[in-house]
C-alpha cells in the first residue's frame, strides 16, 4: 500500500513540473548564445517616489515646572498621566513663614506711616518758627532731613510687602495651558529649592500638550534637496497597528548630524489631528511624497542602463529590447522613478520586452575593448609571470572600468533626471 502511495506522489510531482515548464512565461528569459538573459515586459503603471525616514514622536513643547522660591510641597493634587486644564492648580508650597513675614511687613508699614506723620508735623512747625526767626536754619534743616528719612522708611516697608506678596503668589503654581503630566519626581512634604538658586531649582513636574506632537526624523543627505517645508507627510506608528496619521514638514535643520554611523539632517515634522493612542517616545516611519506620475510607460529599474556617449560626452540612458532571439540597444528618455520602476517618456511601448541585465554580446564587446595589461609590469614580473598573466587575461573578461578602455563604464540608472 505504501509503495502505491509513493508512486502516486512521484507521478503528481512529475506532472506538475512538466506543466510548469511547458507553460512558463516567454518573457521571463531568452536563450542568447547559450546564456539565459532575464527579461521583463514594459507596462503602464503609476509611479510614486517618496523619501522614507524614521524618527521618534515627542511633544512640540515640554516644560519643566520648578518653584520660584524655596519651600516645602504642601499640596500636590496631580500625578503622572493626569490631563489638566489651563489655570488648574499643579502644586502649592507651605506659606506659613511667608504669612508671618507679611504680617511683619504690614506692621512696619503702619509704624513708618506714624513716623512720617510726626516728621511732617515737626517740619511744618519748624518752617513757621524759622519764618518768625525763632529757630536757626540748622534746626530747620534737621527736621527736613527727618521728614525725608520717614518717607524713605515707608517706601521701603511697602516694597518689602510687595515682595512678600509676590512670593506668596509663587507658592501657588498653576497650569499655563491645557497639558498632561509626564513626570512627577517629588512628593508632598518634600523641601524644594527655588529656580533662583545655584542649581536652577528643583524640578517638581514635567508637563506637555500631547495634542501638539512632532517627529524628529533623520533624513539621508541624498534626499535632503527633495524636501521642502509644508510638504505633506504620511506617518505610520509601529506601536499602533494599522494607524496612519498625517503631518507636514516644518523645517530641515541646516547642520548635518551622524546617527548610527550614518550622516543625515534632522527634520522636524508636525503631526496633524493626533490620535489619542499616540504617545511620546513611540517610533514612527515617515513617508514624504516628492514625485508621482499616473499611468505612464514604466520599465524595471534594473533594465535601464546609463553610459557616457564618447561622441557627445553626454550621459545616455538605454535599454536592451528583445527582437526575436536577439537584443537591440535602444536609447530612451527617463522621467521619475521609484525604487523599482522608471518612467519611460520616449523610446519604448507597452508590451515590449527588455533585458534586466547587460546582454552577453555587450559584455563581450566591452571585454574586448578593455586595454591589455601594461607591458612594463609584465616584464618586471618575469617570463613565467607574464605568461600566466596573459593566460589569466585571456581566460577571464577584462574589467569594465579601465584607464584605457575605449568604452565608458556602464551603470544602472538611478532614476534621477
Amino acid at each position: 500500500m505504501k509503495k502505491w502511495i509513493s508512486g502516486i506522489i512521484l507521478a503528481a510531482v512529475a506532472v506538475g513540473a512538466w506543466y510548469w515548464w511547458s507553460h512558463r512565461p516567454a518573457s521571463d528569459s531568452v536563450e542568447a548564445g547559450g546564456a539565459r538573459t532575464p527579461t521583463a515586459a514594459i507596462e503602464v503603471r503609476d509611479i510614486h517616489f517618496s523619501v522614507n525616514a524614521a524618527g521618534e514622536i515627542g511633544p512640540a513643547e515640554q516644560v519643566s515646572v520648578r518653584p520660584e522660591i524655596n519651600g516645602k510641597i504642601e499640596v500636590l493634587p496631580v500625578d503622572v498621566g493626569d490631563v489638566v486644564k489651563k489655570g488648574a492648580l499643579l502644586f502649592r508650597l507651605n506659606d506659613r513663614e511667608l504669612q508671618q513675614e507679611r504680617a511683619s511687613n504690614v506692621t512696619d508699614i503702619d509704624k513708618a506711616k506714624l513716623g512720617l506723620e510726626k516728621a511732617d508735623r515737626d517740619f511744618k512747625r519748624a518752617a513757621q518758627l524759622l519764618a518768625d526767626k525763632l529757630i536757626s536754619q540748622e534746626l530747620y534743616d534737621d527736621t527736613k532731613t527727618a521728614l525725608d528719612l520717614a518717607k524713605n522708611a515707608l517706601e521701603r516697608s511697602q516694597r518689602d510687602l510687595a515682595i512678600t506678596d509676590e512670593h506668596l503668589a509663587y507658592t501657588l503654581v498653576r497650569a499655563p495651558s491645557d497639558c498632561t503630566i509626564l513626570t512627577r519626581p517629588v512628593s508632598v512634604g518634600q523641601a524644594v529649592s527655588g529656580s533662583g538658586g545655584f542649581n536652577s531649582g528643583t524640578e517638581v513636574l514635567t508637563i506637555a500638550d500631547l495634542n501638539d506632537m512632532i517627529i524628529n526624523a533623520q533624513v539621508n543627505q541624498a534626499d535632503v534637496p527633495r524636501i521642502k517645508p509644508e510638504q505633506p507627510v504620511e506617518v505610520t506608528v509601529e506601536a499602533v497597528m494599522g494607524l496612519v496619521v498625517t503631518g507636514v514638514v516644518e523645517r530641515v535643520y541646516p547642520q548635518a548630524t551622524i546617527k548610527n554611523n550614518i550622516k543625515g539632517y534632522p527634520a522636524r515634522i508636525v503631526l496633524k489631528n493626533v490620535d489619542p493612542r499616540v504617545r511620546p517616545g513611540m517610533t514612527a516611519n515617515v513617508k514624504i511624497p516628492v514625485a508621482s506620475a499616473a499611468q505612464v510607460i514604466a520599465a524595471p529599474l534594473a533594465a535601464v542602463f546609463t553610459e557616457k556617449n564618447p561622441d557627445t560626452s553626454q550621459l545616455e540612458r538605454f535599454v536592451y529590447v528583445q527582437e526575436g532571439e536577439l537584443f537591440e540597444k535602444r536609447v530612451v528618455k527617463v522621467g521619475i522613478s521609484d525604487y523599482f520602476f522608471a518612467e519611460i517618456q520616449e523610446g519604448l511601448k507597452p508590451g515590449e520586452v527588455v533585458a534586466t541585465e547587460m546582454v552577453k554580446e555587450e559584455k563581450e564587446k566591452k571585454a574586448a575593448a578593455a586595454p591589455p595589461a601594461p607591458a612594463k609590469a609584465m616584464a618586471a614580473a618575469g617570463p613565467a609571470s607574464a605568461t600566466s598573466n596573459a593566460v589569466r587575461a585571456a581566460a577571464s573578461p577584462a574589467p569594465i572600468i579601465g584607464g584605457g578602455a575605449t568604452l565608458p563604464t556602464a551603470a544602472r540608472a538611478t532614476g534621477a533626471k
